[in-house]
């Protein structure tokens, strides 16, 4: 880690114009890449519809396959860092965030005229899977390039302020993603908009690349990095450094694992999630939730700079840390207030006649169907499936071996049928027989097919939202700052690239759909936040145990 010299910090600092414009410049082209790489993630279910729902694929497991098209760019973002990590350790900061944020718009563009599972098949999800990968690719290298460049232009006792803008950037992204959707949405049939309209915010990304790329050409390099430059102390070889050395390489495995994927649930479950959590399990219609996470994404997001700001005064673990605390605690009862106060119809009917599958579970399999071509036959899968689909949550029971399995609605008990040997008249009175009979038991105890729009508390689902995004903004707000202060100036961009791609990338690009996956297999529409949950308390211990505080530190070295 970087010595500390606190005592040569200047007492006051305004910051200069040059300095503004560094701040502003990268944060506004930041924020214009995670808008590009967010947007597909915020149409996940209609992409998923375009692109994975062939014949014989159901829409829960279309949805999946979108949430992990979506997850692909989340998985090469490590690669990237090392790719433009050690480009920006070797040629500089300035032309290697360029390069990514010209890979990362054209690549967006393309996702916007790419033609559909309907023109040309098989070669339509592939080509979008690998237009996702060149997206984490560009933003595995662009955050490490920003958040250094900016560091490394701010005075020692000021860098959590001014990196703080950086984090914004995601968030912000997202909500420019979700206004771009909402005002398109609103210029069409919602019919037109499912059709070709979702290609209009894809498209509209090549004009912010024009804007972002004439504002970056106004930079020059970050000084620390021209004055090591000409002195000719950069690093000739960053990765070998990086990662080859075990000194470095253990302070990597810190910040991985002991600040970044505690970070990284707490961020994709307060944002993505919560979106996720509202259309899928709550039924809330999709431009009300649009409306209601961006009210909470724009009450929340002064936080990253509040936060940033008090990380120069306290340091950035106690912050970071307590964030991931308060996560833990309250995750359950906020999804649960947030389906009481989001959907009071759906909460109602769980509290006065929750849904449980009694069954064997030796004939239960799992709902996920890769292929779309598993036949469920079984008792207990042909209940489970017709849950999954309606989006009913349920509590599982189990039966004696060999019972034939039951869906109780309250007191009300449905019993299933087994398929295998049924003829096919047999099998289609016998399934109609069973969805009806569920169907009415659904309906009597006041199951909504919808949340209604018009019954949705609004000041306490938007307060909900904010809270989990000041979560966000009080585990994500001091990061930048304190990654850049772990690592040495000559391998800075590739050491802290690569434990923040990894930790967001994996452990939380993949929450949405590692979730969803959970909740399918589950039935119980909470039991996905066992992912967050499990992996910031992991975070929390490491953190608190072996991480020290960086605040203060001298990085000029």
């Amino acid at each position: 880690m970087t010595d500390v010299s606190a005592g040569a910090l200047p007492k006051h600092h305004k910051a200069t114009k040059s300095e503004k414009l560094v701040i502003g410049a990268s944060s506004l082209g930041t924020v214009f890449e995670w808008y590009d790489f967010y947007i597909f993630g915020t149409l996940a279910s209609i992409m998923g519809a375009h692109f994975f729902e062939a014949k014989g694929i159901n829409e829960a497991t279309g949805f999946i396959f979108a949430l992990l098209a979506f997850a692909a760019g989340f998985l090469v973002r490590p690669f990237g860092a090392l790719v433009f990590g050690r480009l920006g350790d070797l040629v500089g900061r300035k032309y290697t965030f360029l390069v990514t944020m010209g890979l990362m718009g054209l690549s967006t563009f393309l996702v916007g005229v790419l033609p559909t599972y309907a023109q040309i098949g098989i070669a339509a999800p592939i080509i979008l899977v690998a237009l996702r990968m060149v997206q984490g690719l560009a933003l595995g290298g662009e955050y490490g390039g920003a958040a250094t460049y900016v560091a490394e232009h701010a005075p020692n006792n000021k860098r959590g302020a001014y990196t703080a803008w950086i984090q914004t950037t995601a968030t912000l992204g997202l909500f420019l993603a979700l206004g771009v959707i909402m005002v398109t949405r609103m210029n069409m049939s919602e019919d037109a908009f499912k059709e070709w309209g979702w290609r209009v915010p894809f498209l509209f990304s090549m004009a912010l690349l024009a804007v972002s790329l004439w504002i970056r050409m106004q930079l020059e390099e970050s000084p620390v990095f021209a004055a090591m430059k000409e002195e000719g102390t950069h690093s000739k070889a960053p990765l070998a450094e990086a990662f080859g050395q075990w000194g470095n390489l253990k302070v990597v495995l810190l910040a991985l694992f002991g600040v970044v994927a505690g970070q990284a649930v707490v961020w994709y479950t307060g944002q993505f999630y919560a979106l996720f959590f509202l259309e899928k399990m709550l039924k809330v219609d999709s431009n009300v939730a649009y409306q209601l996470i961006a009210l909470g994404l724009l009450i929340g997001t002064p936080g990253f700079l509040f936060f940033g700001w008090l990380s120069d005064k306290i340091g950035r673990k106690p912050i970071i840390l307590a964030g991931m605390a308060l996560a833990i605690v309250t995750y359950f009862p906020l999804f649960e207030a947030l389906t009481k106060y989001a959907n009071p119809a759906l909460y109602a009917a769980q509290q006065s006649a929750p849904v449980t599958v009694v069954a064997d579970p030796a004939q239960c399999s799992s709902q996920f169907d890769p292929v779309g071509k598993a036949k469920f036959l079984k008792s207990c899968d042909i209940a489970k499936s017709y849950l999954t689909k309606a989006g009913v949550s349920y509590t599982n029971v189990a039966a004696p071996a060999g019972s034939v399995a039951q869906i109780k609605v309250g007191e009300v008990v449905i019993a299933s049928y087994e398929g295998a040997g049924l003829a096919p008249d047999a099998a289609k009175a016998a399934q109609k027989s069973f969805k009806d009979g569920v169907g009415a038991a659904l309906k009597a105890a006041g199951y909504p097919p919808k949340a209604d729009s018009a019954a949705i508390n609004r000041p306490i689902v938007v307060a909900i939202l904010a809270l989990l995004v000041i979560y966000v903004t009080m585990v994500y707000g001091p990061i930048a700052a304190m990654l850049v202060e772990m690592f040495p100036t000559r391998i800075r961009y590739t050491s802290m690239s690569l434990p923040y791609h990894i930790g967001n990338g994996w452990a939380g690009g993949l929450l949405p759909a590692i979730t969803f996956m959970m909740i399918t297999n589950n039935g119980n529409i909470y039991f996905g936040l066992w992912y967050p949950i499990v992996i910031a308390a992991v975070t929390l211990v490491i953190g608190l145990l072996f991480v020290p505080e960086t605040k203060n530190s001298n990085i000029d070295g």
